[in-house]
């Protein structure tokens, strides 16, 4: 195996790509199951959301009642 990109072969070339795609599925697979196993937790973001509405009045109410 060689140690330096500039003289790969296309052995080496083909060893590091494939490394490459077999760590993208493992990280695709193990991210499915996970999701998969236990869809509560992405429900249980959906549910806390909280909306905040701006009242730009608020303020100028205040200050004209004092």
């Amino acid at each position: 195996m060689n140690h330096s990109i500039y003289t790969a072969d296309k052995a080496t070339h083909l060893k590091v790509v494939v490394a490459g795609l077999l760590a993208g599925i493992a990280i695709v697979a193990t991210t499915l199951t996970v999701h998969f196993a236990q869809p509560e937790l992405s429900l249980q973001k959906a549910k806390t959301l909280a909306v905040h509405q701006a009242r730009p009045m608020h303020a100028r109410i205040e200050m004209a009642q004092r």
